[in-house]
């Protein structure tokens, strides 16, 4: 499958679900991650091995923990499903690994998560994130394994998008389907909608239905005066099937719409200058 047409999607897992969520408060309060590079994230990439890089010493004690950050449905999830006298250990890992993968550090983040994996497997939090960082090295089966685990333990969809991408990388379209049929029916964040909104529409022009794909991303088009990291990214989405459709006079408008309000935006100017 070809990956040269697949927009930045996976901004859901780049937050890393609610335990990286507030690890880094300062790097989340935007939501929005720089974009200066114009590389392709991780998820465009269909096969990545795991590198070799040290970690930072654990994050220890409870001064040290507040300050990291894991929330309190983490700690909650850790002190039901972890005996007492593992629970700091385990916490303290946790909070290690959750620090590795907001910093992008996926291989240090894979190394903790793997062992705790074996050693909580009932611990939800410890799974979501093990599957969020294989998904992010581009281990699209490993990273399904947790992440269904997570969502059949838990019954929510938060990471639905993500499973999608997944499925959708291994060519397993009517399960990328049926992840959007049933978020659709819930009550999401907009974000986590537009995400899943994105990768279906992806899934939809790898089966050759452009315009099926463009009248997905059209449905998501709302008039907004402070555009937000979702809105940018559907916007770049739905350029890029323009373009791909055809349509180079709507591609290029929507590519400058976005510029003109995140002028690095990945490779959007390239796009742009490519299309004049």
């Amino acid at each position: 499958m070809d990956t040269s047409d697949r927009p930045e999607w996976g901004g859901v897992a780049r937050r890393g679900a609610r335990v990286v969520r507030i690890v880094d408060r300062e790097r989340d309060r935007d939501a929005v991650e720089p974009r200066s590079t114009g590389k392709p994230t991780p998820q465009a990439e269909w096969v990545r091995e795991d590198g070799d890089a040290r970690s930072t010493p654990p994050a220890t004690g409870r001064r040290r923990r507040r300050q990291s950050g894991l929330d309190e449905a983490s700690i909650e999830d850790v002190n039901r499903t972890i005996e007492p006298r593992r629970r700091q250990r385990v916490l303290d890992r946790l909070t290690e690994a959750a620090a590795a993968f907001s910093a992008e550090r996926y291989a240090d983040a894979n190394r903790i998560l793997r062992a705790l994996a074996q050693e909580a497997p009932d611990t939800v939090s410890v799974r979501e994130l093990y599957g969020l960082t294989l998904y992010r090295q581009g281990r699209w089966r490993a990273a399904l394994h947790e992440l269904d685990a997570a969502a059949e333990s838990t019954g929510t969809v938060d990471q639905h998008p993500v499973r999608a991408d997944a499925r959708r990388a291994l060519g397993q379209h009517a399960a990328v389907d049926r992840l959007w049929d049933e978020l659709r029916r819930e009550g999401v964040a907009v974000e986590v909608l537009t995400e899943a909104r994105i990768v279906t529409a992806g899934s939809r022009a790898d089966r050759g239905d452009l315009p099926g794909a463009i009248a997905l991303l059209e449905a998501g088009l709302r008039p907004v005066r402070r555009p937000r990291e979702h809105h940018l990214r559907l916007w770049y989405a739905l350029a890029s099937l323009y373009e791909r459709a055809g349509d180079v006079p709507r591609a290029r408008a929507l590519f400058r719409q976005l510029l003109d309000v995140e002028p690095g935006f990945a490779d959007a100017a390239e796009r742009v200058a490519a299309l004049s």
